[in-house]
């Protein structure tokens, strides 16, 4: 058992505390945004995704039975960048949980070798008192997310062809290899974007419960690969499909390729019944994607920023 702020005691979660998390991050998130924008599905991902060490990179606090504090950290690359995750409504369990997980991207950064951690923390903008506990632990804003919605009022139909355009289902190892280069370099230089093999990110799409390979396209021009989209049941809860990921190589760009991708999402979503799209933009996104969703008529409902911070291990 871990030590834990006074009055509470703190352990590992587990994957049976999946329920219970949901219930402390929906108590959280509520009162905040007006829903609780996480499933079960995301908490089971979450626990189960490859690399979590829960002993050393996950806590539970709780008051007696019920867990009121819940904290991740997600090591990126060479160890020299972290994601925390810290949810909870009491002032003195998120200290304590910031504590906790600062330490260890620090340590984990430390044991490869760096001299300082890049931190990165999620925070709605509406959500006052994470904002102001970042501030003071020396974080400030390094870029936004908005998250965008489409509403479908019927079917839509396919994008209009492209002279040389081709898309390919990832329904073989061939197109899923094609897919990930072009992953990688489509985003590579993005906020936050650290690039990974093949193996590391054939294996975390494979872990994910909302995401089937039938979700991955390819875009070839002129039989090249050029675009890839993902898409998957993250918003599935609310009967909208989601854009997990849309990339063009930059070579390829400003040709119609990632509009034409955006209507195909569209047009596979309502076929699928879904009555709308969702997906997330970086607003300062090197490429014009903002105004590419705006025109495709996506409009933001959300806003999430990402608060950075450096630390010396």
């Amino acid at each position: 058992m871990l030590t834990a702020p006074t009055g509470h005691t703190a352990r590992p979660p587990a994957l049976d505390d999946a329920e219970a998390i949901l219930r402390l991050v929906h108590a959280c998130t509520t009162p905040v945004i007006g829903f609780g924008d996480y499933t079960l599905d995301d908490v089971r991902d979450e626990l189960g995704r490859p690399g979590l060490d829960p002993a050393r990179d996950a806590w539970l606090v709780l008051d007696g039975d019920e867990p009121v504090g819940y904290a991740t950290v997600e090591g990126r690359g060479d160890g020299a960048r972290a994601d925390v995750d810290v949810v909870s409504a009491r002032p003195a369990v998120v200290d304590w949980l910031f504590e906790r997980a600062l330490a260890r991207a620090r340590e984990v950064a430390r044991a490869a070798g760096h001299a300082e951690v890049v931190v990165d923390q999620g925070v709605y903008r509406q959500d006052e008192a994470l904002r102001g506990k970042v501030a003071a632990l020396g974080f400030a804003v390094g870029t936004t997310f908005h998250r965008m919605r489409v509403d479908h009022a019927g079917a839509v139909p396919p994008p209009a062809p492209i002279a040389g355009l081709v898309l390919r289902r990832a329904d073989d190892d061939g197109v899923r290899r094609a897919a990930h280069e072009v992953w990688n370099g489509s985003f590579a230089g993005q906020f936050g974007f650290t690039p990974k093999t093949y193996r590391e990110w054939h294996e975390a799409q494979d872990r994910k419960s909302i995401f089937d390979w039938s979700g991955l396209w390819l875009a070839e021009l002129a039989g090249a690969p050029v675009g890839f989209l993902e898409r998957t049941d993250q918003f599935a809860d609310e009967d909208r499909g989601y854009v997990g990921h849309l990339g063009v190589l930059p070579a390829a760009r400003g040709r119609g390729v990632a509009g034409h991708l955006l209507r195909h999402a569209f047009h596979l979503d309502t076929a699928e019944g879904r009555v709308g799209t969702v997906l997330h933009v970086d607003s300062n996104n090197p490429t014009p994607a903002l105004g590419l969703y705006e025109s495709a008529g996506m409009r933001p409902v959300l806003v999430i920023d990402v608060w950075r911070g450096t630390f010396p291990t």
